[in-house]
Formats: C-alpha cells, structure tokens, sequence
C-alpha cells in the first residue's frame, strides 16, 4: 500500500500495488468507502495525453469540464473518429470494453485519477495537475519527442559522478592502477580475460576454460568519462498578446508549443543532467520568474486596460542577468523564444521620459499600479519584476521597430554578452520582417538565431540544448 499526500495537506488518498493482496484491498476499499481499481494502462495512457492537450491551452478548463473531455475520449467520440480506431481491428473491440470498465467502477475518471496521485482537487481550480501528474505527462512529451528525434553522436547516459568526469562514455580504455573499480566495464573484462585463456590454452593441452577464472589485472578495461560542464540556462518566454494565435501551420497555439517544449525540457534536464540550472521567464511588458511545475499554466496578457501585453525584451534580459549572476555555473546562456519585435522598453529617469516627449510628443508611456500587479498575481500567478525598471515607453509599430526600442534592446542585451553570458533567439513567427532586427541583435553579442514552424518547436529546442551541451563537453573535455 502507498499513500499520496497532497501539496494542500488537506486531503489523503489511497491507492494499491496490482500484484497480491486483493483481499487486503477489498478490505481497506471498503474502509475508504469505495474500492480502489487500477485504470488499465492503455487507457491512462489515453486520458494522460487528453489531460496534457486540454492543460496547456490558454483557457485552463476546470476539473468538471475537463471530465467530459475526458469521458468523449473514453465514447471516442472527438479524437479517432476521423480513421475509425475502434472498428477497423479486433484488439481495439477489447480496448473499447476496457475503456468502459473505468466507468463501471461507479465513481467519476476524474475521482480516480485523483485517487491516482495524478490529479488534486485543490482551492485553485486552475491547477489540478498532481507532481506525479507533471512528471507523467511531462514524460510522455519527453518521449515522443525524443522517438521524433534522429539519434545524435551525443548519448543520454544516467550516471553518478565516478571517476574524473561525471557522464560515462560509450567507449573503453585499459584500465590503470588507482582508476575508480566501479567505472570497470565487467563484461569486456571477463571476455578479455576468457579470450587470453583461450589463447594460452592453444598453445598447450588445450584444458579449456576453468572457473573460478584466473583474471590479470591486464584484462581489465574501464569506461571513459568525460566532464559534464554545468550550464545555467534562462528560457525567456513572450507573453504577448500574439502568442495566443495559432500559426499557418497548424492549430497549436504559439503559447502552447512553447509551453509543451519548455516541459518536456524541463523533465530532459532533471532526468540526464541534474547538475545544470534551467530557469523559465515569461515576460510582456514587465518579466516574472516562473516555477517549472507552473510552465503548463503560462497565459498570455490580455489587451486591455493595461499595457501588459506589449513586448520589452529589455525586461527579459535584466531579469535573467540578475539571475544567472546569483548562479554558480560558468556557462550561462539566455534563450529569447518570441513572435514578435520588441516593442517596449524601460525609461530609467524623467530625464530620459523628456528627452523622448521633446522629439516625439505623441509617444506613450506605462507604470503599473498596485491594483494591477495584485491582478497578475492572483489570474496568472507571477509577480512581476519591478526592481529592474517599472516606467515603460510603448511603440508597437507594423512589422517594423522603433529605433529607440531597438537601439536600448540592443544596449541591454550588450551588458548580458560583456559579462559572459551568451543571447541565443528562437522566433516561432511567419514574419520576415522579425528575423531581420533579431539578426542585427545576434550580430552584436555573437548570438545565433533561430527561425521556425512552430509545430517542430519542441523537438528544435531539445536538440538546441543537447547540441550545446555536447559542444560544450567538447570544448572542456
């Protein structure tokens, strides 16, 4: 028996290994009130996936709505209609009955996925997603991202730290006096050693090979390791307003592509390199810190009343240098993911404020008041970072970008570079006009940029961080 407990700690659920016990678990079933019955795994895995679509789009549905979605996929009535899953094999027939066992059990799919651990009926309706529920559909992204992926030269090895480096190769070496033993690879060495025997048995009786086995330090061989440089990395995420929109090539939101890639980074980088810092920026107008178990949650500014929804690079830089310079790692790297130019930037005094009303009367300016950061905190859960700057001077200009916001975008992102830390720009847009600033901005702080369909983001960005990791590795080793 298991307990979940969650993050509230209002509630307790209880649920139970599948193996023995059935007895046991009628019993305690019976003292819970109702008998827990594990959903099969073809079928979690179903409402799993569900579960991920419907997390990450812009409206967050609450637990009710999201139990009808849920129970169309069970009836198949939304997601495999168009290819006719249930009818055209026999297995599927099975399937199906076993689809609508997770309904006999007489209490609602979503009841047993809280009882699960993958869900929490928690106070805020918008987060129902459980740590296990992250982590699960999290890792499902993961996974088919990383099928989607071509094997590359740089292997994903979970180890400790042995030896002088900390990832473990592939490869063998002879091993030495005084190396690690545990680095030993055992199955090489015992052929070595079987190998040699047959070779000296040739030469005599020919007595063949005798346990226990007679191994010479010689036939030893160790795996080679190489150091893991640690990376500290900073994914600024554009809240704007267009990220909500969906792009020529699909109907994935730029939001969600964003957010389903962040995601599964985030779980890549737990699970194989551990030592690395990832942090996430979402950023409008003004930039917050985001928590990684908050990623499925980002929502973009609405127009409005405010003047949150712009897009000001500027804050986005400063907030991730602040951070990377708390960070210990020597290899730090901001990550820009924007559809957009840059159409906001910070004024740092009056003075500046007049300069700019002087040569352009008409121009627009925005400070945030208590009663709007209050907002943000409670509808989107972030706290806006105003300690880099909360005067804010707006100019969105079609396809085009106004040349004071262009010109101190490009001053900031020169502080991050003269202290080391390296701006990289991935645009998932369709505007030519956007890759043209982005470049003059790589330019100046030696970045590269990117520019993609936003239904490949994902995989684009799991191999950008593999790909650096590796060049890192290499330029270290």
């Amino acid at each position: 028996m298991s307990v979940y407990k969650s993050s509230s700690d209002t509630k307790r659920f209880i649920y139970y290994a599948p193996e023995d016990g059935h007895s046991q678990q009628q019993k305690e079933g019976d003292e819970m009130g109702t008998e827990q019955k594990k959903i099969p795994n073809h079928v979690l895995d179903r409402l799993l996936s569900a579960i991920g679509r419907e997390v990450l789009k812009e409206k967050t549905p609450t637990l009710e709505e999201l139990e009808q979605t849920l129970e169309d996929v069970l009836d198949n009535s939304k997601h495999n209609q168009s290819h006719e899953y249930w009818k055209k094999q026999e297995q599927n027939k099975t399937d199906f009955k076993k689809s609508k066992e997770v309904r006999s059990f007489g209490i609602p799919i979503i009841t047993q996925l809280i009882q699960g651990g993958y869900l929490v009926d928690s106070i805020d309706s918008r987060k129902w997603l459980s740590t296990k529920g992250f982590v699960s559909i999290g890792g499902k992204m993961l996974n088919d991202i990383m099928k989607a992926l071509k094997t590359g030269d740089l292997g994903l090895h979970q180890t400790t730290n042995l030896g002088m480096g900390s990832l473990i190769m592939d490869t063998t070496k002879k091993y030495e006096y005084g190396d690690d033993i545990r680095l030993i690879n055992v199955p090489v060495s015992l052929l070595n050693t079987i190998q040699r025997i047959a070779r000296s048995d040739s030469r005599r009786d020919h007595l063949g090979i005798k346990v226990p086995l007679d191994i010479s330090i010689e036939d030893l061989e160790e795996y080679e390791t190489t150091q893991d440089i640690r990376l500290s990395i900073v994914y600024c995420i554009d809240l704007s307003s267009t990220m909500r929109y969906s792009s020529m090539f699909g109907d994935m939101s730029r939001i969600e592509a964003a957010k389903r890639a962040l995601w599964s980074l985030f779980l890549l980088n737990r699970k194989f390199f551990t030592t690395d810092s990832v942090y996430i920026i979402g950023f409008g107008a003004l930039a917050s810190k985001v928590a990684p178990q908050d990623i499925p949650y980002l929502k973009t500014f609405e127009p409005g009343s405010d003047f949150l929804h712009y897009t000001n690079y500027q804050a986005a830089f400063r907030l991730a240098r602040k951070i990377l310079q708390k960070d210990g790692a020597k290899t730090r790297r901001i990550v820009l993911v924007t559809d957009g130019h840059p159409s906001a930037c910070f004024i740092d005094d009056k003075k500046e404020q007049n300069e700019i009303l002087s040569q352009r009367p008409y121009s627009h300016f925005y400070m945030p008041d208590q009663e709007t950061l209050n907002a943000v905190k409670m509808h989107h859960d972030m706290s806006l970072d105003t300690a880099s700057g909360d005067l804010i001077y707006l100019c969105y200009r079609y396809k085009h970008v106004d040349q004071y916001i262009g010109e101190k975008t490009i001053m900031e992102a020169k502080k991050c570079h003269n202290i080391g830390i390296e701006i990289d720009t991935i645009m998932i847009s369709e505007e030519n006009s956007l890759l043209e600033y982005v470049n003059e901005m790589e330019k100046a702080v030696k970045g590269r940029s990117y520019y993609m369909n936003p239904e490949a983001f994902d995989r684009a960005l799991l191999t950008d961080y593999l790909y650096k990791k590796k060049q890192i590795i290499k330029g270290h080793s």
